[in-house]
């Protein structure tokens, strides 16, 4: 079988996660781009046999900046491209771009041009993280362009995204925030709750108004406290909110990756990796926005030490929250492919391996590292 073969043909596998649990030594029959039937036992005559190690559906990455030298804040499809490519081959096959902080008219143009491409079907929606952001907690974005969520400022960005904004994250604290969420839960957007100063009483009328998500939890963030929850401790226990962690190990110490995954569980939790246009690309100094930043052994920080993002990609993200948080595959895959697919009202078309949906598959080895993966039935050139 080819890169290339999109006929109709079955694969076996000694695990294939599903939702309904695990198929050891089972059998999974593609249609073209889209997944026909899956089973246990004898597999149809002409099976291509992948090995041992678990077969998983493709990644959801809902928060991602670039890669391979590539960023989504740049006007030119190539570097997204790039960025799409640096992650597909690690699994990545379904994407969310973020944008950094920028002025409105920079921010309207950066939409304008990612719009095409979400219409293209290259990404499936676009993520401002800022420009409605604390001051104080403003992590790798640029202090004097932040501003509050006036009612314009939204509906000019929503209005340049025509549609292709799927996700935004402000802070609760700042004037005109909650009446923000509220916009955008009506126009169908996801409201996040990050880069956030706030105190529990600012925190819960915006997710009474709508929000359901949290950006990157415990970074950006007020700390949790034992007198004041703050938003670490009022989104992670409020059910009504979908928990982002990013599983580099670095962000977040394992086991706060794993008492956060556990106590959010399954239909909480997702991966993200925050990568920005270094991932892929090597140790060196790029841009996040118009900081400059510097990475060394994979860590990317401003001048001031700070995280800038991360040189995560989403299969060491998945194998971090096994190896290092402490949960089981099953759960995993819940958190890098099923949930965010949900969150973007996608898990009609992605995020699960079951007949109808489309043929983006991981295959991984019995360590969770990653050999193959398949994009709309057709296996990655570039994967390993």
């Amino acid at each position: 079988m080819n890169a290339h073969d999109t006929g109709a043909r079955t694969l076996t596998a000694s695990r294939i996660v599903t939702p309904d649990g695990v198929l050891e030594n089972g059998w999974i029959r593609l249609s073209g781009p889209v997944i026909d039937e899956l089973g246990t036992g004898p597999a149809p005559a002409g099976a291509t046999d992948l090995g041992d190690g678990w077969l998983v559906p493709g990644f959801v990455d809902i928060h991602c900046h670039g890669g391979g030298g590539g960023s989504f804040t740049g006007l030119e499809a190539e570097q997204t491209r790039a960025a799409l490519a640096a992650h597909r081959s690690h699994g990545t096959t379904t994407t969310l771009a973020s944008l950094v902080t920028a002025p409105l008219a920079d921010l309207a143009k950066q939409v304008g041009a990612l719009h095409e491409l979400v219409v293209d079907g290259l990404l499936d929606g676009i993520h401002l993280e800022g420009p409605f952001l604390s001051a104080a907690r403003c992590g790798a974005h640029d202090p004097a362009l932040l501003r509050e969520p006036d009612e314009q400022a939204v509906r000019t960005l929503l209005k340049a995204g025509k549609g292709s904004i799927r996700m935004v994250t402000l802070a609760p604290e700042l004037d005109g925030a909650i009446p923000a969420v509220r916009t955008l839960a009506e126009q169908g957007v996801i409201a996040a709750i990050g880069h956030t100063d706030a105190v529990r009483e600012q925190v819960l009328p915006a997710v009474d108004a709508g929000a359901t998500v949290a950006t990157h939890l415990f970074n950006g963030m007020r700390p949790l406290h034992h007198r004041e929850p703050g938003p670490v401790g009022t989104l992670l226990d409020d059910e009504r909110i979908t928990v982002e962690l990013i599983c580099d190990l670095v962000h977040l110490h394992p086991a706060v990756v794993g008492f956060a995954a556990r106590h959010a569980g399954a239909g909480r939790t997702v991966l993200i990796t925050d990568a920005i246009s270094a991932t892929g690309a090597g140790d060196g100094t790029y841009e996040l926005g118009k900081l400059p930043v510097t990475v060394v052994d994979g860590e990317p920080r401003l001048a001031d030490g700070s995280l800038a993002g991360s040189t995560l990609t989403m299969d060491a993200a998945f194998r971090n929250l096994v190896h290092g948080g402490g949960l089981p595959v099953t759960a995993a895959v819940h958190a890098a492919s099923t949930r965010p697919a949900e969150l973007l009202g996608a898990a009609d078309r992605v995020g699960s391996l079951r007949p109808g949906l489309a043929a983006d598959l991981v295959l991984l080895d019995d360590d969770l590292d990653l050999r193959r993966v398949m994009k709309s039935g057709v296996w990655d050139s570039t994967g390993r």
